[in-house]
């Protein structure tokens, strides 16, 4: 996936009616004016910039140029910070989220609706199911913003902000379709004093095998050096899509990144999505999601698992798949064994748990043993094995 940097979501909002605050896109310190008091966000394609430092409120411009200086020689979260967006700070009454995504157990995209937007939203729909909402809607279609309106309303919203919140959902609905997106959501949408909503911050992630649909989007990156490259993908996963192009056996690198301890080798259908649930539902925390399968050469395997070892704070690897069929399981725990040892560590050590029953199973066993490498086979189900990896990781088991 391609994920857009905050500036280039907002640049889509504003061209389909969805209003931002005022702002100006800094790569230095010699530009001569913006707004104050301000927000000054890096622009780096990641999320949990605020917990991180990456955005800042400043009241006067030497404030500013202070932190401007150091957000432009420092990394967010692994991502150097190459420009800030300098943002009018605005007054707020009151704070919603609005995100558009695809339900994979559906097979649809889905509208979802808070009544409190921030930076904690995924707590709130833990602590409070009942202040998020959500509704499917044809990918054809988009939510008519009369559809959103009925959604909206069932939170007791009426009058003009009922109006201006369906509106802005519908609209978000439609870009969603129109980019080809697999994430798009305003956090938060703010009501302003006078009633007004505006989005004070955006994140779009675009489908990669869709780009080319997009040349005018894609071609913003060679505008200016301001823009360059920020829609692309981080190092971690360009260096996950080199990997896979190594030779054309089976697909080994298609990697998005998160802030977890847990690395994670998943595939074998929908089995990698099934993996990766299951590591969240017994409270893990992955450090990454992939796509793996079609029999992957030892090479790729190897040099993924060694990728996936060198991100700063992983200290287990789950690897997790289906029964396979067409993925040789010896040739599976060979690439893996292979990798953890060039990348420094113990098999038995590191391996958390390796679930990969199949076509020469037997053999890829064997190859696990020598190293003292506990192994599941088809007797443990992927719930169960996401469970040992996440307890393993925790120094529980």
């Amino acid at each position: 996936m391609m994920r857009l940097l905050e500036y280039k979501s907002k640049e889509i909002l504003v061209k389909n009616g969805i209003p931002i605050p005022s702002s100006v896109l800094v790569s230095d310190l010699s530009h001569a004016s913006f707004p104050l008091p301000a927000v000054l966000k890096a622009q780096v394609p990641i999320g949990g910039r605020q917990k991180a430092g990456g955005v800042v409120e400043v009241q006067t411009r030497q404030e500013a140029e202070a932190h401007l200086q150091r957000l432009l020689s420092s990394e967010v979260r692994g991502h150097p910070v190459e420009s800030v967006l300098i943002e009018e700070r605005v007054e707020t009454t009151r704070e919603f989220y609005l995100g558009i995504t695809v339900d994979t157990v559906a097979k649809k995209p889905i509208a979802i609706f808070s009544t409190e937007g921030g930076i904690e939203v995924e707590e709130t729909s833990k602590k409070n199911p009942n202040a998020v909402l959500k509704r499917h809607f044809p990918a054809s279609t988009g939510l008519p913003e009369f559809r959103a309106r009925e959604m909206i309303s069932q939170c007791g919203i009426r009058g003009r902000l009922l109006l201006r919140l369906s509106a802005t959902l519908s609209r978000l609905t439609a870009i969603f379709t129109r980019y080809d997106a697999t994430i798009a959501e305003i956090n938060p949408l703010a009501q302003t004093a006078d009633g007004k909503v505006i989005a004070l911050d955006c994140h779009m992630e675009l489908d990669d095998d869709a780009l080319f649909r997009h040349a005018t989007l894609a071609s913003l990156s060679q505008k200016s050096k301001q823009q360059k490259g920020h829609s692309e993908k981080g190092d971690f996963e360009k260096k996950a899509a080199e990997i896979d192009r190594l030779d054309q056996r089976g697909v080994a690198g298609r990697l998005i990144a998160f802030d977890g301890d847990l690395g994670l080798i998943i595939g074998g259908g929908g089995a990698s999505l099934t993996a990766f649930d299951a590591v969240l539902r017994h409270e893990g925390r992955p450090a990454n999601y992939c796509e793996i399968g079609g029999n992957p050469s030892v090479l790729k395997t190897k040099e993924l698992t060694k990728l996936i070892l060198s991100k700063p704070g992983v200290e287990k690897l789950a690897v997790i798949m289906n029964i396979v069929s067409n993925t040789r399981v010896d040739l599976m725990a060979r690439g893996v064994i292979k990798g953890i040892l060039e990348s420094g560590r113990v098999p038995s050590e590191t391996l958390a748990v390796f679930r990969i029953p199949g076509a020469w199973e037997e053999e890829g066993f064997k190859i696990l043993r020598k190293y003292g490498v506990e192994y599941c086979d088809r007797t443990v189900s992927i719930d169960e094995a996401a469970r040992i990896a996440v307890e393993k990781t925790r120094g529980n088991l």
